[in-house]
């Protein structure tokens, strides 16, 4: 058997560390019981709290712990929860832990980190020179605080020479079911997937993410050219006339574009109309050849091409998994919600002072 402790710690999101329990517990035994058949525990699994046995969540649920980490000699796997959103708070008050953890890694014990959890594992040191992930919303954060590690907060899980990390708070269940997976199989990941009524590990988490479009800065010619690329960004916008309006040279221009917003100019277009898709898609537009005419592209297999590098979905998929929930009526027709503009709610919702 596989031993497995699953730390909980204070002031974290108690499904970071109740999830992977329940995931470890199921493999070899839950399917066999709905199966009746005999049952084969393939993970001896031990909850460790960091002083005492009883912590609290953000919002009041208690936990017992069976342990406390002083007491774990030997273990196989370590899942450390999220950090919660106090993160100086949190690393500050767990930094003893960060001792335990590298002793634990030199021998040998896989460490894993559960979204923004991955901040601890960045603490103790684990994660230099290491691929790594997070929530999207701590990537920039973590990587101003933690600038040796990889950070692909694009990724749903990463795993670097025994240190793996995922991005949000339920990826708890992609990252458990993977490492059920690592140590046990397809098979038996896929039977604790089917009994739990979960999905299998996704990939990204890029279609999950809101981010602004550009950094802050105080390039105010720059920003005049940003609300102009959002204005029209449905035409055949130029750089050479974006620069020209601005009094500047195309080279300079894209040069000062680059390093006010951290993309290019035709970068910054395709982004825009990224994000107006995937609002009117999460409206319920039913057609995908009509969004793509309404964000400025005329070929559909590009258009499907180019959102799934930026979400990790086709938008047919994007929209299944995001646009509203049907109510079939009693003539078979789909009856949904007000849609109102929704490229006029991507502009005017999305961070960062579209």
């Amino acid at each position: 058997m596989i031993d497995v402790t699953v730390l909980l710690l204070g002031g974290c999101y108690a499904s970071t560390a109740l999830g992977p329990v329940e995931v470890f517990h199921s493999a070899g035994t839950l399917w066999s019981l709905l199966q009746r058949e005999p049952q084969s525990p393939r993970f001896r699994v031990t909850t460790a709290a960091f002083r005492g046995k009883r912590v609290a969540s953000p919002y009041g649920v208690g936990l017992i712990a069976d342990a406390e980490m002083s007491d774990i000699r030997a273990t196989d796997l370590i899942i450390v929860p999220s950090a919660g959103l106090e993160l100086d708070a949190q690393l500050a008050a767990h930094r003893d832990m960060y001792p335990w953890l590298r002793r634990h890694a030199a021998r040998g014990a896989y460490i894993a980190g559960v979204c923004a959890g991955s901040a601890y594992l960045a603490e103790a040191g684990l994660l230099d020179d290491r691929e790594a992930t997070t929530h999207w919303a701590s990537a920039q954060e973590l990587r101003r605080r933690y600038p040796k590690v990889k950070w692909r907060p694009d990724k749903m899980i990463t795993e670097d020479r025994r240190v793996l990390c995922s991005g949000g708070v339920y990826a708890s269940m992609d990252l458990s079911l993977y490492l059920v997976e690592k140590f046990c199989g397809h098979e038996t990941a896929l039977q604790v997937a089917k009994s739990l009524v979960i999905n299998m590990p996704r990939a990204c988490q890029a279609s999950y993410a809101v981010l602004p479009l550009s950094r802050p800065h105080d390039d105010d010619s720059i920003r005049s050219a940003e609300v102009s690329i959002e204005r029209n960004f449905k035409r055949a916008l130029r750089v050479e006339d974006l620069a020209r309006e601005r009094h500047m040279s195309a080279r300079n221009f894209i040069r000062r574009f680059k390093t006010a917003t951290g993309r290019t100019p035709g970068d910054y277009l395709q982004a825009t109309r990224i994000a107006v898709a995937k609002q009117l898609l999460e409206s319920g537009a039913r057609s995908v050849q009509r969004v793509c005419g309404d964000v400025g592209y005329e070929d559909a297999a590009f258009f499907r091409a180019l959102f799934r590098r930026h979400t990790g979905m086709s938008p047919a998929e994007y929209r299944a998994q995001f646009g509203p929930i049907g109510i079939t009526t009693k003539r078979g027709h789909s009856r949904r919600g007000p849609q109102g503009s929704a490229a006029r709610r991507a502009v005017s919702q999305a961070p960062g002072g579209w």
